[in-house]
């Protein structure tokens, strides 16, 4: 394809990851993990970084039309409700609506009484979704609406501000907080806030548009759609790892002026205000503007697409109005809840994708055998299920059922890792591992055998 073009793609696909989560949580990460920052962040950009491009290259590498068939690989109904709770998460559920409870939380929320908090929310979050719709509505121009215009728009404007945060810190590195106290804890818990992005999962679905925009422009042979899907990706993760860096940077030096902070969101503002005033605030409203923007385009315009590819009597302009309307009642359920009920669903979805990518790239060492699927993702859902279930305990501030807490005293004890939530990888690793063993050694097999016959 045509290099700008390719860049443009990429612009685009960048802005479409770059919402609210990844704005408060690398602010969030660098103000707790102090001088142990960069371990901190290594593994934030593992899992918010790493893990959406190989989600990409994951579906353009398989030739999968979607990730229902791709998911389809370890069962058909397991594809279907893992595709459809994968979109409905990303979507009306927690991520779109938290694009616009964040945007407002930090662009406009300071600039409102707290009296008025509820009516402000109720008259942003309809313009801003009002918006959402308007750009939805038309997703051919999706590459020159947000490829060439808002994604530039919103680097330039955050590069302001990240440039007098290297160039001007606040003040120097504090001692990190005790839950990233040694580097492996920083390491571990950075690959943990990078769930909190989703990104990983929306790259199972932003690839799919992806692939769709490189198809439109006339590549149709699968290593060439494999190739520019590689380029495009490649500019939106350096992009995003980027930006990333530069906000943990900000995080964990704004701690001498503004001390540690509950989240992200007031770092971002007090930092703006830090070194702009009252333009900085208005600068750093902008930037969260066009960020929740983007985003919240990109999911409007999949969920509709693989709803009426699921409902295909509904058009797709129809669900693309639904969902703009469901997420607009769930966004003025405030930010706080909507965080709260997303972590038990991250930590069941998350480690499923993540294993689902990996055995897509090593496929070929298994031949895609189903069994391997299985064994793995069977071994990963067990797991994700009873850390989904722990999670929404903890959410709710409530105590485990007797059954529930005898269960994770036991896995506490047999599987590593498993108190810092990454519990699921020896059990995945173990069961495709062995199971992928095994085809090998019957694949050989066969073949002596027939060699003999």
């Amino acid at each position: 394809m045509n290099k700008k073009v390719t860049i443009a793609i990429g612009f685009m696909l960048f802005a479409l990851f770059f919402g609210a989560g990844n704005l408060i949580f690398p602010a969030q990460l660098g103000q707790s993990a102090g001088t142990n920052m960069w371990v901190a962040t290594f593994g934030f950009l593992i899992t918010g970084v790493g893990l959406p491009l190989f989600g990409i290259l994951a579906l353009a590498k398989s030739g999968n039309e979607d990730l229902n068939e791709l998911s389809s690989k370890i069962h058909p109904v397991y594809g279907l409700l893992f595709t459809t709770l994968l979109y409905l998460t990303i979507g009306p559920f927690f991520a779109a609506p938290r694009t616009g409870t964040v945007a407002y939380e930090i662009g406009i929320s300071p600039f409102i009484s707290s009296a008025n908090e509820s009516i402000g929310l109720l008259i942003f979050s309809a313009v801003f979704f009002g918006i959402v719709l308007v750009f939805s509505l038309y997703p051919a121009k999706l590459v020159d609406n947000i490829g060439k215009v808002l994604a530039p728009a919103l680097v330039v404007t955050l590069g302001v501000i990240l440039i007098f945060a290297i160039t001007q810190p606040m003040g120097t590195i504090p001692s990190p907080v005790e839950a990233y106290s040694s580097p492996l804890a920083a390491g571990i818990n950075g690959f943990l806030e990078g769930y909190h992005t989703m990104d990983a999962l929306a790259a199972l679905i932003f690839g799919i548009l992806v692939i769709q925009i490189v198809r439109s422009h006339g590549v149709t042979k699968p290593s060439a759609i494999f190739k520019e899907t590689s380029k495009a990706g490649l500019i939106a993760v350096v992009l995003l790892g980027v930006i990333y860096v530069g906000i943990a940077y900000l995080g964990a030096t704004s701690v001498a002026e503004l001390g540690v902070l509950e989240n992200g969101g007031p770092v971002l503002s007090g930092a703006a205000t830090y070194y702009l005033g009252l333009f900085g605030e208005m600068l750093l409203a902008i930037v969260i503007l066009l960020a929740c923007l983007t985003t919240a385009i990109g999911l409007n315009i999949s969920l509709g697409e693989y709803f009426h590819k699921l409902l295909p009597r509904i058009s797709e302009k129809q669900f693309v109005v639904l969902f703009a309307l469901v997420t607009f009642g769930v966004a003025n359920f405030g930010l706080d809840n909507i965080i709260t009920y997303s972590v038990p669903v991250l930590m069941f979805l998350y480690p499923q994708a993540i294993v689902l990518v990996l055995l897509t790239f090593l496929a070929p060492f298994f031949h895609g055998a189903r069994s391997v699927y299985i064994a793995a993702m069977s071994a990963t859902f067990v797991i994700s299920c009873i850390d989904g279930i722990k999670e929404l305990y903890k959410s709710l501030d409530m105590d485990y059922f007797a059954l529930l807490q005898q269960t994770v005293e036991f896995l506490n004890h047999v599987l590593p890792l498993y108190e810092k939530g990454l519990g699921w990888l020896i059990p995945a690793f173990l069961a495709g591992g062995i199971t992928a063993v095994v085809v090998r050694l019957r694949g050989k097999q066969t073949m002596k055998e027939e060699s003999y016959t």
